[in-house]
């Protein structure tokens, strides 16, 4: 079968990957659409760094082709959709309603993949860019067959993500006020995460002028290449400021944007050694940086919900779609996300 393989040195288009069946508490998915996130991208470029041989990919959707003995919730036939955490279901983490935090989810990664009597690694405990990967059963989440799978397979990481950060982490309010800073796939859900959330003034920073419609469209108020003008909208600064960049010079600017109480919420990934800094007295007025990992989400909860919030016209997904490419052209489809091109590029099976 055909899949992304990434060696260390070179990723390239293979057509003999091979992968097992799926074992107790395992549902084997046929890959119909993967979105191409920045964390791939960060695989490559060794801003993420993940042992190789490695089968990218990790934003998903596809049909159930196969469980395992135990999975109960989804059957073959089925729609689903493909979250990363493969979280235990019985950690005190878990217990709590934590799963982004469950030890077990972050392990060392499994080899359900092979390729010439090599085992291949999987990346983020989804690999979405095969036609076939194995995940865990919490990871499969049922969706209805009358959405897109194409804009079904960007809910498992930059929906969660995004929306998650502004209504699980930061929990913004009614009225109250936000900054995005970055308008890709990421930054685009936390904008309307934020309109979903009912807030007031919603300024999206971007260096690309030309990101301006789209990020309008998805709830933007205001819209500024710099956010040296943030201020001009917002003279005491705002409740919440969204980081979707990774980096570290922007990672001050939401520090120093913020109101009384206001926080700051981490969601771009820069090198895993990066340190930023801040005034430590500009603290004391009830400020906080929060750090988010995959938007604070429990996804057999939350996917569920924001397929209804696609179906009552709340959630744009179909709109995140800028392009979509056959596996073939991954080439074509990084280097497009790489230049800032696409909201989000997507790869068909």
């Amino acid at each position: 079968m055909r899949g992304v393989v990434f060696d260390g040195t070179r990723t390239e288009v293979v057509d003999d990957l091979e992968i097992r069946d799926p074992a107790p508490g395992e549902v084997l998915v046929a890959v119909a659409a993967a979105g191409l996130c920045h964390s791939d991208l960060s695989v490559i470029d060794g801003t993420i760094p993940f042992p190789v041989p490695v089968v990218l990919g990790h934003e998903g959707a596809g049909i159930v082709e196969a469980v395992g003995a135990g999975v109960t919730h989804v059957k073959p036939g089925d729609h689903v959709a493909l979250s990363t955490l493969a979280s235990c279901g019985a950690c005190a983490q878990c217990d709590r309603g934590r799963p982004t935090m469950c030890r077990k989810a972050i392990g060392m990664p499994g080899r359900p993949f092979s390729r010439g009597g090599r085992q291949l690694f999987q990346f983020a405990s989804n690999s979405a860019f095969a036609e076939r990967t194995l995940v865990r059963a919490v990871q499969a989440v049922k969706i209805p067959d009358s959405l897109p799978l194409t804009s079904a397979a960007l809910i498992g990481c930059g929906v969660l993500t995004g929306v998650g950060a502004v209504l699980n982490r930061a929990k913004v309010g009614h009225g109250e006020t936000v900054l995005v800073i970055g308008t890709g796939g990421i930054g685009l859900n936390v904008i309307q995460g934020a309109r979903i959330a009912g807030a007031l003034t919603i300024v999206a920073v971007d260096a690309n002028p030309a990101k301006e419609t789209v990020a309008r469209q998805f709830g933007a108020t205001h819209f500024l290449t710099s956010a040296d003008g943030v201020r001009d909208i917002l003279p005491a600064g705002v409740d919440h400021a969204f980081e979707c960049v990774g980096r570290t010079e922007l990672i001050r600017q939401a520090v120093d944007l913020l109101d009384r109480h206001g926080q700051a919420i981490l969601l771009g990934v820069p090198a895993a050694t990066a340190e930023a800094s801040f005034l430590v007295s500009s603290m004391y007025l009830d400020k906080s940086i929060l750090g988010c990992r995959y938007g604070s989400s429990r996804p057999q909860r939350d996917i569920a919900l924001y397929a209804d919030l696609y179906r009552e016209g709340r959630l744009l997904l179909d709109e995140l779609v800028t392009e979509t490419y056959p596996v073939e052209d991954f080439a074509k489809a990084a280097d497009d996300a790489h230049h800032g091109r696409v909201a989000r590029g997507v790869l068909v099976f």
